[in-house]
């Protein structure tokens, strides 16, 4: 069964830093390119970076110099460092495998 499971969200201050992780089962995520979206209240949602099976990286403009996307392919997890965190960052953010598989989302509030 493949399964991507989103975990480290949570309140943080302005300013401040969190580690999202996704740990995929029943794929290798060094074979698809993996991503992580966001959605805020009322928005579409929208790719803040990926991480393609040739070791390529994208980030949002909004997000570059901010946030980190790397992957442990010994432990099947891709990760997001996000730090210097704005209010603007608030959301549900989803890890994405390949072109269809999801994880169920892992909150982030960034508070003033």
């Amino acid at each position: 069964q493949v399964q991507l499971v989103e975990s480290g969200g949570g309140l943080v201050q302005v300013g401040g830093s969190l580690r999202l992780s996704c740990a995929a089962s029943g794929l290798i995520i060094s074979f698809y390119t993996m991503g992580w979206y966001r959605q805020a209240p009322g928005k579409q949602r929208e790719l803040v970076a990926d991480f393609t099976s040739s070791g390529s990286t994208n980030y949002a403009d909004s997000v570059k110099g901010r946030f980190t996307i790397s992957r442990d392919n010994a432990k099947n997890t891709v990760y997001l460092q996000m730090n210097s965190l704005k209010p603007e960052d608030t959301g549900v953010y989803y890890c994405k495998a390949g072109r269809a598989v999801w994880g169920q989302g892992t909150q982030v509030t960034v508070s003033s």
